[in-house]
């Protein structure tokens, strides 16, 4: 054995602190790795070719507006379609319910809930797309999508509740330097996006989820003054109430066919008023109807779903009309080809870090010349965007002309992916190269042939490139990863060789209390092996989506072997009989057993109250029922909560002993919040379908701040006015302490006033955590509140058995199991559409893993013995 001084072991056990945390940056930088992007913004040399490399005009970039907007128009080649345009997010709106599904059309309920927009659709005015969004699908990289073409990273979720300015090349951006004036209502993730861009704005917060009227009034309010208005270029409006309603009752919600229609409405009358009038004075107006993501079965969104990455773009005012309904709407697109679309279609250049495609469907007013102009245009722009990451892919590009002869030598392009892009962008010039050199001779015997291979060419070459950039931006250095797991195992290697160490060096300085070999018991040893399984099948993503499964079989697991101790635990030759029990006859063993079969059947209800993970949430479950039983039945459920929650905590005041005049202001605290939840929730079930109704809020400000005088009165108070002169006691058992089964002993000691002012405090923090959640939460979580609850008292009462012996770690284990089997009983998963953002965004997963070893620190904090 080495001898293991002081210096050493201090300066090994900051040797691997350090690696660990060196480990775990490089994992979470590989993780998360940096989006590699072009700096600065594209200006005119967007209009040149990157194949010769040319110089930058630098004096082009200072131009004034109206000169940086003829000079785009000149230099692009491409007449301006439209001269102004409205931008109309509907957020969280799949395109499902607009366009159908695959081959389907809408249900007749969809149908009818938008006449206007499928009769335009129908009669060939608009052209809808599936408009695919990227992951994460929440609205801030979803916008940032939408106006830069770029696909953003995970972390941009974090970003979604604290947005900064963006700073990426965009339209808007682009529009802002041509001296467009630009208005926007809505959402004020546009506000916190581009500051200092709008002339005119009423932004509106969009997390307060369960306002689904006033939160759209306050855009349409204003749809009248400003379609007569004539001093904006771009108009954006963003609709917040249908992503609300999906929050608060999921896609089939009876307040989403009345939504439908009010944004029907609001398209009927931008349509009459901006794009039928053919003698508009202000210019030829374009209707963009989008929608930033879907939504699940349940309204929630985040992840990579189709449902949730099924959003909508709608055209309304291109001047070709599509032929029939089927073209209409059975279109696929990408949500990140709205950027250049956009670009080409109002004259400013493409967003330089752009991987998005041209939509093809509405360029189709363009002539031939103008169209492959628009695909060149396109394809030079992600050509410089991939010569920024393949350095040596402008070696070998044609920078000339190509002549007839070289027409000829197109071929199939393979092989790495630098020499493949060249061919393709190669081909792709020449074909187009050749058809002007025909266009100049004035022969052109194949032209809608050559035409149309020229196009296929630039798409092949635009699809292929916008992928590949796509992959990149979210792909993984394993090498990286790889590094950063290995570092961090070497530094638990060297932490448990350094307890290894130091476990020999006391058995060697104090042999006495080292005579007899330790030898693990059952609950420790599945304790152990559980928690090494499930750091291993954290490398498999199939568990990972379902990761309830694994939580609710270590608990139950657990828990059973509990059982099996506590059986064990029983005097020889004894049963449990019924007289017995009664008469309180060993009633104490056998309440310590019957706790963990609560424990058991308590965690099979909370195991079928939601089908939780990825792949099997379609499938029946006590939560669905109770839905389809009606709104009273959940209303029902949730008086019945805290009803049961406020006998729990008034059942534990009458426990206390000695009584003080204190213990009835904290009843009567439990009461007055435990009635004002109720009415909160009645009234917010009440008024949902009517009209935002703000007291409501009120109601929940005051619960706020009833519980938080509360809190503060009883902690700061309890010390002080509980007695502490006291007969010192000893309970028949630690769960019943300070109850009234305690027998005196003659000795006077101020640690049981501190004792009792721990054991109220802790039960106060119960009490009002579960109102918290009871008002947080959904209605029909109501019950898994309170199993949880249950669960938990029932194992702190489990756990006061002296007889056991079970170790505190397997103790806190036991609770951490419960409470990560409590969160996936919520109805909780490991994707990002399921965080419940309906409750004012109270972290679930945060919460639900960590309170329940707060409530057993909190109430073991009153036994000292």
């Amino acid at each position: 054995m080495s001898y293991l001084t002081c210096t050493r072991l201090t300066t090994w056990t900051l040797a691997a602190v350090l690696l660990q945390i060196f480990g775990l940056s490089f994992f979470l930088y590989g993780f998360f790795p940096v989006k590699p992007a072009l700096s600065g913004v594209s200006g005119p040399e967007s209009y040149r070719s990157p194949m010769c490399e040319p110089v930058k005009d630098l004096e082009e970039k200072i131009l004034p507006p109206d000169r940086l907007r003829s000079l785009y128009k000149e230099m692009s080649g491409i007449p301006l379609s439209f001269d102004r345009l409205i931008l109309m997010v509907v957020d969280g709106l799949p395109a499902e319910f607009v366009l159908g599904k695959g081959d389907q059309p809408p249900t007749k309920v969809m149908l009818e809930a938008m006449p206007y927009t499928q009769s335009l659709l129908s009669s060939g005015m608009a052209v809808g797309y599936h408009a695919k969004a990227a992951p994460p699908t929440v609205t801030m990289p979803r916008l940032k999508a939408i106006v830069s073409g770029a696909i953003g990273g995970f972390l941009d979720v974090a970003f979604n509740f604290n947005t900064q300015a963006l700073l990426d090349d965009n339209i808007v951006g682009q529009f802002y330097n041509i001296s467009w004036k630009m208005v926007m209502h809505g959402d004020e993730t546009w506000l916190k996006l581009f500051p200092g861009f709008f002339t005119r704005h009423d932004g509106v917060s969009s997390f307060y989820v369960k306002d689904t009227i006033e939160v759209d009034h306050n855009v349409s309010r204003h749809l009248k003054t400003e379609l007569i208005a004539d001093d904006w270029n771009l108009l954006i409006l963003h609709y917040l109430g249908l992503d609300h309603v999906g929050h608060i009752g999921g896609r089939n919600s009876i307040l989403m066919s009345p939504k439908l229609k009010e944004m029907d409405e609001v398209v009927k009358m931008i349509h009459m008023n901006k794009i039928l009038p053919q003698d508009d004075p202000h210019g030829q107006t374009l209707l963009v109807l989008v929608s930033d993501h879907g939504m699940t079965g349940n309204g929630n969104h985040g992840g990579s779903s189709y449902d949730e990455t099924d959003s909508l773009a709608v055209f309304i005012g291109l001047r070709s009309k599509v032929p029939d309904y089927a073209s209409a709407t059975n279109n696929a697109a990408f949500q990140v080809d709205i950027a250049p679309t956009l670009a080409l279609l109002f004259g400013v250049p493409i967003p330089k870090n752009n991987i998005g495609v041209l939509i093809e469907g509405t360029f189709a007013s363009l002539t031939d010349d103008q169209w492959l102009r628009a695909l060149e245009l396109n394809s030079w722009q992600l050509l410089r965007l991939l010569q920024a990451q393949l350095p040596h892919l402008s070696q070998g590009l044609p920078c000339k002309d190509p002549t007839v002869e070289q027409y000829s030598q197109i071929s199939k392009c393979s092989g790495s992916a630098e020499l493949k892009f060249r061919c393709l962008i190669s081909n792709a010039a020449a074909l187009h190269d050749a058809w002007r050199l025909n266009g100049a001779r004035g022969f052109r015997n194949n032209s809608r042939d050559d035409f149309r291979g020229t196009v296929a060419a630039y798409y092949e070459f635009l699809r292929t490139a916008s992928e590949w950039l796509s992959r990149r931006a979210t792909d993984k250095p394993l090498d990286l990863l790889a590094f950063g797991v290995i570092t961090m195992f070497v530094s638990c290697l060297i932490l448990f060789w350094l307890c290894k160490e130091v476990y020999n060096k006391q058995k060697q300085c104090f042999p006495n209390l080292y005579r007899s070999n330790y030898t693990m018991h059952s609950d420790e040893s599945f304790v152990s092996i559980a928690i090494l399984i499930y750091i291993f099948s954290m490398g498999s993503s199939s568990i990972v989506e379902e990761e309830q499964y694994i939580w609710h079989f270590m608990t139950s697991t657990l828990y059973l072997i509990f059982f099996r101790r506590s059986i064990q635990s029983l005097p020889a030759g004894q049963t449990p009989n019924l007289l017995n029990v009664s008469n309180g006859q060993k009633c104490s063993n056998y309440s310590h057993t019957c706790s963990i079969i609560f424990v058991l059947i308590c965690g099979r209800v909370l195991r079928g109250w939601h089908q939780g993970g990825v792949n099997w949430t379609h499938l029946p479950d006590i939560s669905k029922w109770l839905e389809q039983a009606g709104l009273h039945s959940i209303i029902y459920i949730q008086i019945a909560s805290v009803v049961l929650v406020i006998s729990l905590g008034s059942w534990a005041l009458y426990l206390l002993r000695p009584k003080s005049a204190f213990v009835p202001v904290v009843h009567i605290s439990f009461v007055i919040s435990g009635i004002l939840v109720l009415l909160h929730n009645i009234e917010h079930q009440e008024h949902t379908l009517i009209t935002s109704n703000y007291s409501t809020t009120s109601i929940a400000q005051i619960i706020y701040a009833t519980i938080s005088m509360s809190v503060i009165t009883i902690v700061i108070a309890s010390p002080w006015l509980m007695p502490i002169s006291l007969y010192k006691t000893r309970s028949t058992s630690r769960f019943h302490l300070m109850s009234s089964h305690s027998i005196d002993i003659h000795k006077r000691t101020p640690e049981l006033g501190l004792r009792g002012a721990a054991y109220l405090i802790g039960w106060t923090y119960i009490v009002f955590w579960c109102l918290i959640q009871l008002l947080l939460q959904k209605p029909i979580n109501a019950v898994p509140i309170i199993l949880v609850l249950l669960q938990i008292l029932a194992s702190m009462y489990y756990f006061s058995m002296p007889e056991l012996h079970h170790k505190q770690w397997v103790e806190v284990a036991a609770f951490y199991f419960l409470g990560m089997a409590g969160h996936f009983g919520l109805g909780n998963s490991n994707t990002l559409a399921t965080i419940d953002v309906a409750g004012a965004f109270i972290s679930l997963y945060i919460t639900c893993r960590y309170h329940n070893v707060c409530y057993y620190l909190c109430i073991t904090t009153v036994d000292f013995s």
